[in-house]
């Protein structure tokens, strides 16, 4: 376990240096949807590559942010926890952010501000096996990206009575994981959409998803106290905009394929994938769902890559959707 924490806080600094260069060279992985209707400065929105940020994209081929008087550019990162570091170097403002990740990054960046869910899901990550490993008891070693993905994976180990620490796990990009699992130098891994599809193509298996051993997972959109302090009001239309989105993707798949296509090259049926295995509709966080948080963060104290449970209760605003967003126009 000392190990797999060393690589976790390697990652962990390797992610901000990575977000900093990404956000100084990026022109071609943003979206700036600002226009005549747009008002004030220009909000800096962090979303990952995937078809889970499908809302984010239809905002912008929709012209949502416009309509609310928002001048926001998207900014494209390969991983959630690189969307988190950048709210906290103040390269961005707000981001979408899996839970999981996030609250392992709270106990560095106490300011962080968790203030919705527009979407969860707990079958859209799922267990990849490889073909020659014919029941859970023969995962030896595993592949995971910190976070979701390796909780995720404890939870599935746990689940089958596996001693977790009896498997090696190895920490890699998602890109690079279905290859290793074709090669045998790993057993299983546990990742979201299309990693899973892609694992599948090259002879591996989906065992289960999460949802089937009691793991759900949810994005928050999140930002940081100093900046929503001072754009409250603009944080509100923010959430509004989410609102509309989310229920375009849910009511018209074709569509959320369509801008998730042009502004992230994500093939459609990704994205039609996404629709189907993912819940998207924004709400507020509530009480059961602290819960939930409250297993995560006592699991990242328990694994040592934080010391400490971080303060839930400061960094999760609960109820904020009906307070603050509600018929804010």
């Amino acid at each position: 376990m000392d190990a797999r924490a060393t690589r976790w806080r390697l990652a962990g600094a390797l992610s901000l240096i990575v977000a900093l260069f990404t956000l100084s060279a990026c022109g071609g992985a943003t979206t700036d949807s600002g226009g005549p209707a747009a008002t004030g400065p220009k909000i800096r929105i962090a979303v990952g590559i995937d078809a889970a940020y499908a809302p984010f994209f239809v905002a912008d081929s929709k012209g949502l942010w416009r309509k609310h008087g928002l001048n926001v550019e998207v900014v494209q990162f390969g991983r959630g926890g690189e969307a988190v570091d950048a709210i906290a170097g103040g390269q961005v403002q707000m981001a979408g952010s899996s839970d999981t990740t996030t609250i392992a990054q709270l106990q560095q960046n106490p300011s962080l501000r968790a203030l919705l869910v527009y979407q969860e899901s707990g079958q859209y990550l799922k267990v990849v096996a490889g073909p020659k490993t014919g029941s859970p008891s023969e995962i030896k070693k595993v592949a995971i990206v910190p976070g979701l993905s390796e909780l995720a994976m404890t939870k599935y180990l746990e689940s089958k009575k596996i001693d977790v620490k009896s498997v090696k796990f190895v920490t890699a990009d998602p890109p690079e994981i279905p290859a290793l699992l074709q090669k045998g130098e790993v057993d299983a891994y546990t990742l979201w959409e299309p990693w899973p599809a892609n694992g599948v193509k090259l002879g591996g298996k989906v065992l289960e998803s999460t949802g089937a051993y009691g793991l759900k997972y949810q994005h928050w959109l999140i930002t940081g106290q100093k900046w929503l302090s001072a754009n409250e009001g603009t944080a509100a239309k923010v959430a509004q905009v989410l609102q509309e989105a989310t229920a375009l993707v849910e009511s018209d798949p074709n569509a959320a394929a369509e801008a998730t296509q042009k502004a992230a090259k994500v093939p459609p049926e990704q994205t039609m994938t996404a629709v189907r295995e993912i819940d998207f509709k924004v709400r507020d966080i509530t009480p059961a769902d602290m819960k939930g948080y409250e297993s995560t963060a006592a699991w990242y104290v328990s694994t040592g890559k934080v010391k400490a449970t971080p303060n839930l209760n400061a960094a999760v605003l609960q109820g904020w959707v009906t307070a603050k967003a509600k018929g804010t126009g």
